[in-house]
């Protein structure tokens, strides 16, 4: 491909320095109206080196105020700026203002703690019309880019790699994802104090998870309440305290999760020592979430029933998505018969539902990796019935040019709506 023609691509995407609030020169005409314009959003601590190359790559083919490093400069800020902009432009007439808030874009690259955080924002803000994200996948993991066929690998930082990239941004299909909230409750003790999660050293994977006070109506006198958000998954039991333990140690030592095969590496170490695979010698019976947790759940408005969970699960998922540990399904596909008689569906992005699964340790998880293997499916259920959590739905794009791994429940309807 020619410079003359990357260059005349490249304008698809561009947005110029007034639009983003720099400089004073407007357009008076529609002479060339961006098919896709677009705000790229990079963590450059994702990926070992690539997220800081990877930003240099796009400012280099784009109008570099429009490439922002997250570490820098946090995105609440900019499309806040952004839309108050355009929205004063719209007022004083400038026809390409309107033109670019119709067909606006984000790219957000990073891991799914950075993706989630975008969406959070991009909720938050109450953005009209709130613009559908692509995600690259610069993370560990890379569930939520995987699910809608972004890939898991860690992308290309050349130039014809991101052109590539932003060509299938372009003709992407944009589709709707659910979010959850959640209200986590835990006695307070009565003696002494403990802050169970550092407010410097939490993941964004569970946007804006934060303890909640006094006057707030989810307060409750004797409980340590906090309230988060999450599109991908949320886990309680041994999973979580590795994932935890994952996300201390990196940073705690960032130098040692230098890409994403050294940080899958670096997990799989963790899950031995903290005895996923050694339950029975590191991890008492007496500590599963049966013995730990009674676990009910609403499948009619008004109606609880208690979830019977096996006294060998130590670890219970909660999925909004199909991808979990790095592209491994968990809940797979019903046969036809067990879906009948436990009234249990396939997963879709945007059904509202929850899907609850269990593993008994990592010998269990491995069963993923075999054709239509998956963890104890415990349930299927509506969260917003339980009053526990509830959800909104946020715009996100699908990858044109790869096979769907999660599919939406319109789709068969034809009414995925093209962007």
């Amino acid at each position: 491909m020619g410079d003359y023609d990357s260059e005349d691509i490249l304008k698809d995407f561009y947005m110029p320095d007034y639009i983003l609030g720099h400089g004073s020169e407007k357009v008076r005409d529609l002479s060339h109206v961006p098919a896709c314009p677009v705000i790229v959003f990079i963590n450059s601590k994702s990926g070992g080196q690539r997220g800081g190359d990877l930003i240099i790559t796009y400012r280099t083919l784009l109008n570099k105020k429009q490439v922002f490093d997250l570490v820098e400069t946090a995105p609440e800020e900019v499309l806040q700026q952004l839309y108050e902009n355009i929205e004063n432009l719209k007022e004083d007439g400038d026809p390409l203002a309107s033109e670019i808030q119709k067909r606006l874009k984000l790219i957000v690259a990073g891991g799914d703690g950075t993706a989630n955080w975008l969406l959070g924002v991009v909720s938050d803000l109450k953005l009209s019309p709130p613009p559908p994200v692509a995600t690259v996948p610069l993370g560990t993991g890379n569930n939520l880019p995987f699910s809608f066929g972004w890939g898991k690998k860690n992308p290309g930082i050349d130039r014809q790699s991101v052109m590539s990239f932003l060509n299938q941004v372009k003709t992407a299909k944009e589709m709707k994802i659910d979010g959850w909230y959640l209200v986590m409750r835990m006695r307070a003790l009565k003696e002494g104090s403990y802050d169970p999660i550092a407010p410097s050293g939490q993941t964004k994977s569970l946007n804006a998870f934060r303890q909640v006070f006094k006057p707030d109506t989810l307060y409750m006198d004797g409980f340590h309440t906090f309230r988060g958000r999450f599109w991908n998954y949320f886990s309680m039991g041994m999973d979580a305290q590795v994932s935890y333990a994952f996300h201390s140690d990196r940073k705690l030592h960032p130098e040692k999760f230098k890409n994403q095969l050294v940080n899958q590496s670096n997990y799989l170490k963790l899950g031995c020592t903290q005895g996923w695979f050694c339950t029975s010698c590191f991890h008492p019976s007496s500590r599963n979430i049966a013995q730990l947790a009674n676990v009910r759940i609403m499948r009619r408005q008004g109606q609880w029933e208690d979830l019977y969970v096996p006294r060998s699960i130590r670890s219970i998922v909660c999925l909004n998505l199909p991808s979990f540990s790095g592209g491994l399904d968990p809940w797979g596909t019903p046969d036809p018969k067990k879906s009948l008689e436990r009234d249990l569906t396939p997963p879709y992005v945007d059904d509202g539902l929850i899907e609850i699964v269990g593993f008994r340790d990592a010998w269990h998880g491995l069963i993923l990796l075999l054709p239509k293997g998956h963890g104890t499916r415990l349930a299927q259920v509506n969260p917003c019935l339980c009053g526990c959590a509830s959800f909104f739905p946020s715009k996100i794009l699908a990858s044109p040019c790869r096979q769907m791994q999660f599919v939406s429940s319109l789709e068969k309807e034809q009414q995925i709506i093209p962007p």
